[in-house]
């Protein structure tokens, strides 16, 4: 299969499968490829979820654009991988508008929602997860680094602000 194929195939998938969000589905992401394909490195694929994260757009998309730009080292690679990771949601979305309107006083599809809503938090905190490894937290300042946003967070602090502060502090921390 070639590596353009291989590439649409793996974000069609993702993006049909994978609900709440860029970070819900950064296991997804990094599980095809950095263990299954290989592709990237886990500190490269930490990079380019830095990138996604402060790029205006949706994780998930800027993700999949990073990540087929890097993979096939072209811009059609990267335009191939964000169509594929669109390809299923908007798919799906037509689907389910149609038929949700007609179901959605049901008590079971209420009561489905109401399952969906914990698997969905979970997949945010593998995520997060994910992320905390020994290629992230290098030295007591990155410790640091993540004690302070994660409490300014909880405080409902800005996160535009945090991330221009974080990346001030890098710039002369490292």
């Amino acid at each position: 299969m070639s590596l353009y194929l291989t590439l649409f195939w793996i974000f069609f998938k993702i993006g049909l499968f994978g609900f709440g969000g860029g970070y819900a589905i950064a296991a997804m992401i990094q599980d095809e490829v950095v263990y299954n394909h290989g592709w990237l490195t886990v500190a490269e694929f930490t990079d380019i979820m830095a990138i996604s994260q402060v790029t205006p757009g949706p994780i998930a998309i800027n993700c999949a654009t990073y990540v087929g730009y890097s993979v096939t080292e072209s811009i059609w690679g990267a335009a191939l991988a964000t169509f594929a990771s669109c390809l299923g949601p908007f798919i799906l979305v037509c689907l389910v508008v149609v038929g949700l309107q007609k179901v959605k006083h049901n008590k079971y599809v209420e009561a489905a929602f109401g399952g969906i809503r914990p698997v969905v938090i979970g997949l945010i905190a593998s995520a997060a997860l994910m992320l905390a490894n020994g290629e992230n937290f290098i030295d007591l300042y990155s410790y640091i680094i993540f004690a302070v946003v994660a409490i300014a967070s909880l405080l409902r602090a800005n996160p535009i602000f945090l991330l221009l502060l974080c990346g001030i502090a890098g710039y002369f921390l490292y």
